[in-house]
């Protein structure tokens, strides 16, 4: 068991966020680069700034991660492996990490840069962390999805660190498995991009496009998470053993980063000095930084609709009180406060038509006078703009006391300078001396080349030794007291004695941060090879795949000609598979003499590992030609069953050649490509790929798998306990645009959000056959078995040659093959 480290890891998106992380308290700070990160639309950090970050950081004993968290694509990998040379040799503590491919490159040229799992590679049980440990990862960041109870299991069952977030913003998606933004509108979150369409408005529709939420008490932003808090729990994640503490908000603001971080580490310090403390007034200004109200997510619970900003996707603000009075005629309002109310705060006044007003408080009147502060319980008179009526509910969305709190931590005034005493000798015959000492018993020093000699003039004393000393202004130190050894009447330059100083600046700079994180081998070479050369030739012959739920589309599938089963996975048509249901399609298979294959699940908790187990037991009995792996931790569990072949499934994100080759390594059979993937990109991957490759061709694509149920929770009253919904009726949810996406819920009642249309690729499918791909995937889980077998029968008439087609089904994408993504 490792022992147990607490690291606050706080978010930077700019330099004064970096700052505040710092001063406020953080151990660590995550931010991105100008590339290959996932937020892409924060400012970033460029290779200078990064520079300066690095010393800014390590100066103040805060380690420095960047985040290197998107799917790279071959034609990247040349810029991405001097990228990474680059942050080896600034002195960067680690790089967060998705992309398998991106880790066995790193592993290859810098293996001295710690790699962390991203949040994004999905790891949701402790196989997982074993597979990500032993492919070099040091720390995983684990799932967002995942209970205080199966966080615990994991830490006590591994001696890599492991990483939880525990404030900020939500994803509704399973992060890593969510494809919305890049079907939507062709920006990619697995590439940095994500334009966040779950924090748009929907309606929740069935069959006919009735809305089910109308006139019921549900707002429209049906994807929008609320904000994780963990103040209230934070003990419970120190006691299961997590070593870092991440929060989320890179694409905040620096007062954020300062409030939260703030709040946090009094927080922690609190718990370690054994008396866990958090101050109503941290609870307050975590409130009023920014909040769509708060939830715990899943670390107590599964709390359905509760865990919902239906009403509001961005800043709720704090509610400071109502309208009381209102002078329409000369734009004023009364309102009685439930909390301190300030000059130029913001407020917004939540109107019963039209949404939300805002404005700023430039004058407060209380009892007819002019006041800068307003106490709770009273009233008081402001200027208000057009719309506000009578008991609108006021928030307040600027607070001014607490930015003015939070730029205290940022900004050259609020430089936290490292105190240093210096002694300085002067003596006749010899140069002078500076040594300079830090806080930590690090030393610097200078000498000056002028030797000592008797005073002309002005003999040295310690004021004016003092007076160059301390000029410390454009360095991290400051000078907390000093010692002059001096021989009488003697005389150095001043000159002299600032050169002194700036050398025992720079010895202690060095000394200091080689303490801190000592420099690694420096390395300067990039392979030339980073992409092969076409392998082999491939065969020009695509077999047709299948991917059934049902032992009756099985059968479906292979009566129209199905080449091949891939059986199983996320059920989207009925519940736990029997064991008798998998002897079945085998036995099916054998009497078709077509091969088939057994298909896993997306998410995979701690719990389910054990029947999992009995599960890879069992097939390995009914000797199926491959088993598809669409979890990371599975692949870990099935490779201790050796009549298994794997195949890496198209959930596990591979993207480049690098991706391939790593699973290869493990031991993959074969690899079913990224859905983000251009035809141009599948072309080339099918050309260099280790392993045959398999891509998508008709179906339904899955836009995101969450833990959340919409109808659960909404229909059903999940957070109430057991759901009463059922899935008795198919649902959609309805965009601005009036597009609807079908909402399936699997055998373990996670909810898949489909693509509006589905995916055709009929009039390709022999390009695609002609340039390597060896097989071409139908998803029939979200068809009905006549429609299996008459698309089945449709696309082998097509690869036979025996039906020429001159467009796609109606009413279908081709999705990213003609278009990629950002």
């Amino acid at each position: 068991m490792k022992k147990q480290t607490i690291e606050l890891l706080a978010p930077a998106g700019s330099w004064e966020a970096l700052e505040a992380a710092v001063n406020a308290g953080a151990d660590a700070v995550y931010m991105g680069g100008k590339a290959f990160g996932a937020r892409q639309y924060a400012s970033n950090f460029d290779r200078e700034e990064m520079q300066k970050a690095v010393y800014f950081a390590h100066m103040h004993r805060v380690r420095l991660y960047i985040t290197v968290n998107t799917l790279v694509d071959d034609s990247e990998l040349g810029e991405l492996a001097d990228y990474l040379l680059f942050l080896s040799n600034v002195g960067i503590d680690g790089i967060i990490v998705q992309d398998l491919g991106v880790i066995r490159l790193a592993r290859k040229i810098v293996p001295d840069l710690p790699l962390h799992a991203s949040t994004q590679m999905t790891v949701t049980n402790s196989e997982g962390v074993k597979l990500a440990a032993e492919a070099g990862m040091e720390r995983i960041v684990l799932a967002r999805e995942l209970s205080l109870e199966e966080i615990n299991t994991i830490c006590h069952g591994t001696d890599t660190e492991i990483e939880v977030f525990i404030h900020g913003a939500l994803c509704v998606c399973y992060s890593g498995q969510c494809l919305m933004s890049s079907l939507i509108g062709g920006r990619s979150g697995n590439r940095g991009r994500c334009a966040q369409p779950c924090r748009l408005p929907y309606k929740l529709v069935n069959e006919a496009g009735e809305d089910l939420l109308s006139g019921k008490d549900a707002g429209q932003y049906l994807l929008s998470p609320k904000d994780l808090n963990t103040l209230d729990i934070l003990p419970q994640l120190i006691e299961a053993g997590v070593t870092s503490y991440k929060i989320e908000g890179r694409m905040k603001r620096p007062e954020y980063v300062a409030v939260v971080v703030d709040a946090y580490r009094r927080a922690i310090d609190s718990y370690l000095g054994g008396d866990y403390q958090v101050p109503e007034e941290d609870f307050a200004n975590i409130e009023q930084i920014f909040n769509r109200d708060f939830t715990t997510a899943y670390l107590l619970e599964r709390p359905g609709r509760e865990m919902m900003s239906d009403r509001r996707p961005n800043n709720r603000g704090v509610l400071v009180g109502r309208v009381v009075k209102l002078d329409k005629a000369a734009n004023k309002a009364t309102l009685k406060l439930d909390k301190e109310l300030h000059l130029d705060d913001g407020l917004e006044f939540w109107v019963s038509v039209g949404g939300r007003v805002g404005t700023t408080v430039t004058s407060l009147l209380q009892n007819g006078q002019e006041v800068a502060v307003a106490a709770a319980g009273s009233q008081v008179t402001i200027d208000v703009p057009h719309g506000i009526k009578m008991n609108d509910r006021v928030f307040r969305t600027f607070d001014n006391r607490l930015m003015t709190y939070a730029a205290q931590f940022f900004g050259e005034k609020a430089k936290r300078r490292i105190p240093v005493s210096a002694l300085v000798t002067a003596r006749a015959g010899n140069p002078m001396t500076v040594l300079l000492t830090d806080d930590d018993g690090n030393t610097g020093y200078g000498e000056t080349q002028f030797i000592v000699e008797a005073a002309r003039k002005h003999a040295l004393n310690e004021e004016t030794v003092r007076k160059q000393v301390d000029r410390l202004g454009t360095t991290e130190y400051e000078l907390s007291d000093l010692v002059l050894e001096c021989d009488e009447n003697v005389m150095v330059p001043m000159s002299e004695i600032n050169e002194a100083r700036r050398l025992a600046v720079e010895a202690l700079d060095t000394a200091r941060l080689e303490a801190f994180a000592p420099m690694r081998v420096q390395r300067h070479k990039v392979p030339r090879d980073l992409v092969p050369a076409e392998k082999i030739s491939r065969s020009k012959h695509a077999i047709l795949t299948v991917h059934a739920d049902t032992v009756a589309k099985a059968q479906a599938a292979l009566a129209g000609g199905a080449d091949y089963i891939i059986f199983g996975g996320d059920i989207f048509s009925s519940r736990q598979l029997s064991r008798q249901s998998y002897a079945e399609v085998a036995g099916l298979a054998q009497n078709y003499g077509k091969k088939w294959a057994i298909a896993t699940p997306r998410i995979v908790k701690e719990g389910q590992l054990p029947y999992f187990a009995e599960l890879f037991a069992y097939w390995q009995q009914l000797k199926p030609d491959a088993v598809y792996i669409s979890n990371n931790g599975l692949w870990q569990l099935a490779q201790q069953y050796s009549g298994l072949s794997l195949w890496a499934d198209m959930s596990l994100n591979i993207y480049n050649d690098q991706n391939l080759e790593f699973w290869r390594e493990q031991g993959a059979v074969g690899a079913t490509l990224s859905a983000e993937l251009t035809m141009a990109q599948v072309e080339h991957l099918a050309a260099v790929s280790p392993v045959p490759v398999e891509c998508m061709v008709q179906g339904r694509i899955e836009m995101m798998v969450s833990e959340y149920c919409v109808g659960g929770s909404f229909l059903g009253d999940l957070h109430q306990g057991a759901c009463k919904f059922n899935c008795r009726e198919q649902l959609f949810l309805s965009d601005r645009k009036d597009a609807k996406f079908p909402i399936v819920t699997d055998q373990n009642c996670r909810m898949h959000i489909l693509n509006a249309h589905d995916l055709s690729m009929l009039t390709n499918i022999k390009h695609m056959e002609s340039i390597g791909v060896g097989r071409l995937r139908l998803d029939a889980r979200n068809y009905t078995n006549e429609e299996t077998a008459s698309l089945v029968t449709l696309y082998k008439e097509v690869l036979r040659g025996d039906r020429e087609v001159a467009e796609n089904l109606p009413h279908t994408t081709r999705g990213h093959y003609f278009r990629g993504v950002l």
